[in-house]
């Protein structure tokens, strides 16, 4: 369990308990920092390393072991460390470098002149009964509003929708699999797109040459990808992307998929 001494200090009263005018406006005051460019690393699964500004935000650190065994443990150095939930492939945070600050339960922060937002949503279909409550995390880094849904794995809420607001980019997981899936399948990852409207979609947590076969029952990411037909798929052969707000789509989302460099 993470040590509460770890975390920020808390900047609000909680997840805002009215939804209206109030917490629509709260949410235009999300202030942008100043940065011509966002570099977004994947690290694997659902781990990635968010750079600008001269801050690193990592997410989801993981340990190497069922879905995400082939992959190296993301050992690098941040400011910040997000947490969707403490299970073991997006909440592995022993031996991390430096001293980042961590954050893992949902709520309003302020750091470093930054205002994050987690989510509360629930890891399952069984209201949280199985994999309990997962932490969707939002917040805007290089003018670009990044929405990075974690390990969720029920459909969106009216109230969860407004708390999320409209991101450029959203990370959705896409893999899930079997009757106690504990992230969204293809269908239910393209519906949590869809309901939100984002300009770019990075798909997360789903079966590559990492996955210890007899330990990992989520499918390839080529399921979510056929029901994105007819819209613009981009692929790297790198790890690493550079996002502008002006290089982002204007009228539709479009896929962005990275490489991992096993």
């Amino acid at each position: 369990m993470m040590k509460r001494r770890e975390l920020i200090q808390y900047a609000g009263a909680g997840l805002l308990a009215a939804v209206g005018t109030s917490l629509t406006s709260g949410l235009q005051g999300y202030q942008a920092q100043t940065s011509s460019v966002l570099s977004v690393q994947w690290l694997g699964h659902t781990c990635f390393l968010f750079v600008a500004n001269g801050l690193k935000i990592l997410v989801n650190p993981f340990r190497p072991v069922g879905c995400t065994a082939g992959y190296r443990a993301p050992k690098v150095k941040a400011d910040l460390v997000l947490i969707s939930s403490q299970l073991l492939d997006e909440g592995e945070i022993t031996g991390l470098p430096g001293n980042p600050k961590i954050l893992y339960e949902a709520g309003d922060y302020e750091w470093q002149g930054m205002k994050l937002r987690g989510i509360a949503i629930d890891h399952d279909r069984n209201g949280g009964r199985q994999f309990g409550t997962n932490v969707a995390w939002r917040w805007t880094q290089g003018d670009i509003n990044i929405l990075h849904l974690g390990g969720a794995a029920a459909p969106i809420a009216i109230e969860q929708k407004i708390l999320m607001n409209r991101p450029d980019l959203i990370l959705v997981p896409v893999g899930g699999k079997g009757d106690d899936r504990k992230a969204y399948n293809a269908e239910e990852a393209k519906a949590a797109v869809d309901a939100l409207g984002p300009k770019l979609v990075i798909p997360t947590h789903y079966r590559t040459r990492a996955a210890d076969a007899a330990k990992c029952d989520i499918f390839p990411v080529d399921e979510f990808l056929k029901l994105m037909k007819g819209k613009p798929i981009r692929r790297t052969n790198s790890d690493t992307i550079e996002l502008r707000p002006g290089s982002l789509p204007k009228d539709d989302y479009a896929v962005q998929v990275l490489s991992y460099r096993f």
